[in-house]
């Protein structure tokens, strides 16, 4: 039987389902050839070091998020149905969400910053046309629930048994309304 030919894909492939299922920490040489059933020396021969592998694995997590999220929205109810979809992402694929969530930032000094790395020139302008409410109450609004959604998830995805769906998703309401008030009281 002729040796099978391992390509740079299989190892990224192989390396993006070692962190989904086991975090990031697990993506080694080793644990890559025993996936592939191979000797390392092909993921050696594709891979100069492991910090480049890892943000290959890294792009690809950001990839399947993007994915997920598209494909867990309520186009009636975007907004708030984006932030219950990465609630759902964290219990479905905890070691993916830490993954993205706990990544480097650079350049970021403010919780302004912040906000405009995450999110899309366009996205206080969409939600404040959907809530009728001004674009600063929209950035507002939506800084405090990201921050608050990307906290829920981090305790989503480390609980066991864990939490239960229900209670989380009526914690991000209650959040929700909680800062759309504010917002439209001026931050008050």
């Amino acid at each position: 039987m002729p040796k099978q030919r391992i390509t740079k894909e299989m190892i990224i492939d192989a390396a993006f389902e070692i962190a989904r299922s086991s975090g990031m920490e697990q993506v080694m040489v080793k644990n890559i050839a025993d996936r592939l059933g191979c000797s390392v020396q092909p993921i050696y021969s594709y891979c100069k070091n492991m910090e480049g592998l890892r943000q290959e694995v890294s792009a690809r997590v950001c990839q399947f998020i993007e994915e997920y999220a598209a494909a867990h929205v309520d186009l009636d109810d975007l907004f708030r149905s984006t932030g219950k979809a990465y609630l759902q992402l964290s219990k479905e694929e905890p070691y993916l969400f830490k993954i993205f969530i706990l990544h480097q930032r650079t350049g970021i000094s403010s919780l302004d910053e912040f906000y405009q790395s995450q999110a899309s020139a366009e996205t206080a302008g969409f939600i404040a046309r959907d809530l009728g409410i001004s674009v600063s109450q929209a950035k507002r609004l939506h800084l405090n629930m990201l921050v608050y959604t990307i906290g829920l998830g981090a305790i989503f995805s480390v609980t066991t048994p864990g939490i239960s769906t229900e209670e989380i998703f009526a914690q991000q309401e209650v959040a929700y309304e909680a800062f759309l008030n504010q917002a439209l009281d001026g931050g008050r």
